[in-house]
């Protein structure tokens, strides 16, 4: 936003303060997530088999292999998550909303593509990080892993980054 939208004040915005801060508020986030996930999984009773059908352990696959009533897990995982990625997402939101403003008002062409050019890859990168972790997190668990479980987990793990 601020690269686009304010190139001539960049270096006084994104001080090393202002990038700080930034990074602890995205470390806290992951860490509280992390944490409310991790005290959950502790939790659950797993007395069935502890093989997971899936590339990495994760929170889904967790639950299935539990020996408890999911309703509640599957409802805490739910808003925990939700409420993390909508915050995320309207942040995203509005930054490109005010980006793409601000680029629709530049005068030359060669400007404007080089500012979409600049943001789309980004914008791509993270409508398929949040489609694809949507999709991953909010279907119901069912008991057995299909061949869409594990490309969508491909998809929001590996690919992103």
């Amino acid at each position: 936003y601020i690269t686009i939208c304010k190139p001539l004040h960049y270096a006084t915005v994104m001080n090393r303060r202002a990038c700080l801060q930034m990074a602890a508020m995205a470390w806290s986030a992951a860490l509280l997530n992390s944490a409310l996930h991790t005290g959950n999984t502790f939790r659950l009773p797993f007395c069935h088999s502890n093989i997971v059908n899936q590339f990495f352990c994760e929170i889904p696959q967790l639950l299935r292999i539990s020996f408890s009533e999911l309703f509640t897990s599957e409802i805490q995982i739910i808003i925990s998550s939700a409420c993390l990625g909508l915050v995320c997402i309207v942040f995203t939101f509005v930054s490109y909303i005010q980006i793409f403003t601000t680029v629709l008002r530049l005068p030359s062409e060669q400007g404007r593509h080089k500012a979409v050019s600049t943001c789309l890859p980004h914008l791509f990168v993270v409508a398929l990080l949040a489609s694809t972790a949507l999709i991953a997190y909010m279907k119901p668990t069912s008991g057995s892993p299909s061949a869409l479980d594990l490309v969508v987990s491909v998809l929001y793990s590996m690919i992103p980054p």
